[in-house]
């Protein structure tokens, strides 16, 4: 990658210093890049574009499919002017600028609108800034031959990384650790290597959460790396207009088609209906409640049921990360056809959070009766721009290889993670090259392992569980109610008269892992404490929960009491000795 590339064009910040704000420059630099990008790009076909669009105008015919033709690109300009143009009109530019970004294709114009380019060339202008800054984008050399569009990917993707780490109050909603992208599209890679390695081989990929687009690039430079001859064609939507503009304006660099990245709200308006995908990707908002759009989403889940997304169920409105989940498995391509892989970044509420009969252990359960988890990953605290805690990656697929078949691989990396040398936000601690290697690696064995800490205790790495030690059934406990005397209260109606009446203030529940004899637990665990007990059977539940930690806990003995008793004496002998020291 060019270097100065990417610093002459941040040398523009300087311009901006003073009237802008530091978080403020991506707004204007971001889109001036592409701009002068897609300028050096259609400069050599402009003539031939003008001279089609007078010949189809005249003959009354719709010009747009010819144009497209004769720029040789996935879009077009039909304005005369060009940077260097506006150059020869300073008292003009403005409205010339302005008139020039309008004469671009649909596809283009709406990134600049996401952006709200008028209003930033509106508020350079009245610093006596545009043309200035215009100059300095006319003059930096961004022509294909100069810097084709892989490096063209990275320079803006430097970009965008610079801008986001500057703001990183917000950049956590839009922007995912590279190295915990980079991870993520390893596992998603690693069983289909032979496959993905064949020539000519083209697969999709799909972000319903893109944000900037940084995972679908990285997934994109993966499989460059593998297979220079594969072709990744990418799909995403994003709802932050801004963040829209950024991910199409990088594809559009790309040379990928951006009527595949989409502008709104995933889960109310999904705008990529119907289609299904090889590989997905996302890193949800955390814990975002879900009450604006929850009419729209009812309704699907009621209306349409397992033909919809929500069949399952609906987690509850604070936290829609399930519902991401659930629209990634209507995504999938059927296992007959290929099937799909995909991972999703949640926070540990989604693991076990509601009880049996809950949409959330609904969805679990729905999750895990299909066989559709591979492995969840346990991340380091402390990895995400916008939040300290724990956080997990789900590897969810409907085509495991037989050794994976009706088991799920818990992966505690927990304890992977260097210190950065530098904070960003919450952002504290990465994942090395070598951590990712190792994740990857203990992923690929799919087999237990672990490693011994400095006092000798087994540490577990990787588990692995059959798909049903995760469930259980809930079952309601109930006890008669007693009159006075101590007698028992019989129902005196209903298809129950006769039988013991259930006193509700003795009610109780118990969980019993699935597999187990529900009968044969209650002999066991509740009838020698409470003999009068018995099972409402109507009530129980079936219920999935995934205890992540519980699988991961080691038990270090207490230290003896005689080493504390000492450790104590030494401390308070101490603060005698300091008292005494204070009186002299």
């Amino acid at each position: 990658m060019n270097p100065n590339l990417s610093s002459f064009i941040w040398s523009v910040a300087d311009l901006l210093r003073g009237d802008y704000k530091q978080s403020e420059y991506g707004r204007v630099i971001l889109p001036f890049t592409v701009l002068r990008r897609l300028d050096c790009v259609l400069e050599k076909t402009k003539e031939a574009v003008l001279a089609e669009k007078a010949k189809r105008e005249a003959a009354g015919i719709n010009p747009e499919p010819f144009l497209l033709k004769k720029a040789k690109q996935l879009f077009y300009n039909t304005s005369p002017l060009d940077l260097k143009k506006l150059m020869g009109d300073q008292d003009n530019i403005l409205e010339n600028l302005i008139a020039y970004v309008d004469a671009f294709s649909p596809a283009v114009r709406d990134i600049f609108e996401c952006f709200d380019f008028h209003t930033q060339a509106q508020r350079l202008e009245k610093a006596n800034l545009l043309y200035l800054v215009t100059e300095k984008f006319a003059n930096i050399d961004l022509h294909p031959e100069v810097v084709p569009n892989e490096q063209m990917g990275h320079v803006f993707e430097e970009l965008i990384r610079k801008f986001a780490e500057i703001s990183n109050e917000t950049a956590g909603e839009h922007f995912t650790p590279r190295e915990v992208i980079r991870l993520m599209v390893n596992l998603l890679f690693i069983e289909d290597d032979q496959a993905l390695t064949k020539p000519g081989i083209v697969r999709s990929i799909y972000d319903p959460t893109a944000g900037t687009g940084g995972m679908l690039s990285t997934a994109q430079d993966h499989l460059a790396e593998q297979n220079p001859e594969a072709r990744l064609v990418m799909y995403g939507q994003e709802l932050n207009a801004e963040s829209y503009a950024i991910c199409k304006a990088d594809m559009l660099i790309k040379g990928q088609d951006v009527s595949h990245i989409k502008h709104g709200n995933t889960l109310s308006d999904d705008g990529l209906p119907g289609q299904l995908f090889d590989y997905m990707l996302s890193n949800p908002p955390f814990g975002v409640e879900w009450k604006k759009i929850q009419k729209e989403i009812k309704k699907e889940h009621q209306q349409q049921g397992y033909n919809g997304r929500f069949g399952p169920g609906l987690p509850r409105v604070s936290d829609g990360s399930l519902l991401f989940l659930m629209h990634l498995i209507s995504k999938m391509r059927p296992a007959k056809d290929g099937g799909s892989r995909f991972g999703i970044v949640l926070n540990g509420s989604p693991l076990f959070t509601g009880g049996a009969g809950s949409g959330e252990s609904e969805i679990r359960r729905h999750v895990l009766e299909n066989d559709l988890l591979e492995a969840i990953i346990g991340l380091p605290t402390d990895m995400f721009y916008n939040t300290g805690i724990s956080t997990y990656v789900w590897i969810v697929t409907n085509r495991k290889p037989k050794h994976r078949q009706g088991k799920v691989q818990l992966i505690d990396a927990s304890g992977m993670w260097q210190k950065m040398r530098k904070s960003l936000g919450s952002k504290r601690k990465e994942l090395s090259d070598d951590h990712i290697d190792e994740i990857t690696r203990l992923f690929g064995k799919a087999k237990p392992h672990s490693t011994q800490d400095a006092d000798g205790h087994t540490i577990p790495i990787s588990r692995i569980f059959k798909n049903e030690e995760f469930g259980y059934h809930t079952i309601t406990v109930e006890r008669p109610e007693r009159d006075e005397a101590g007698n028992i209260v019989k129902e005196t109606r209903g298809k129950k008269k006769g039988q013991p009446k259930p006193d509700s203030s003795l009610r109780d529940t118990e969980e019993v892992p699935l597999g187990q004899d529900i009968e044969a637990y209650f002999q066991r665990e509740v009838l020698p404490h409470v003999p009068d007990a018995w099972i409402d059977e109507e009530k129980t539940k079936i219920g999935y929960e995934i205890p992540f930690n519980r699988h991961f806990y080691v038990f270090k003995p207490p230290r003896e009491l005689a080493e504390i008793d000492a450790e104590l004496k030494e401390v308070t002998d101490r603060i005698v000795e300091m008292i005494g020291g204070l009186s002299q």
